[in-house]
């Protein structure tokens, strides 16, 4: 597998070269458990998405 260098504030990482996320994703990826044995609870996610929808309404009519 061919891979490139992203850079951030904490050093440099190797990105699988064919991926578009940058440095912080690929070490997220390392450090953390991410797929289907990881997920949360469907009904988690929704509740985030609520809550971002509500944050997003309140930031317009607040015109920020």
């Amino acid at each position: 597998m061919k891979y490139r260098i992203e850079k951030d504030t904490m050093g440099e990482v190797q990105v699988p070269a064919d991926k578009y996320w940058g440095a912080q994703t690929e070490r997220s990826r390392n450090n953390f458990k991410i797929g289907p044995s990881a997920s949360m609870p469907k009904e988690i996610i929704e509740g985030f998405a609520f809550l971002k929808k509500a944050a997003a309404y309140a930031n317009c009519d607040l015109g920020v």
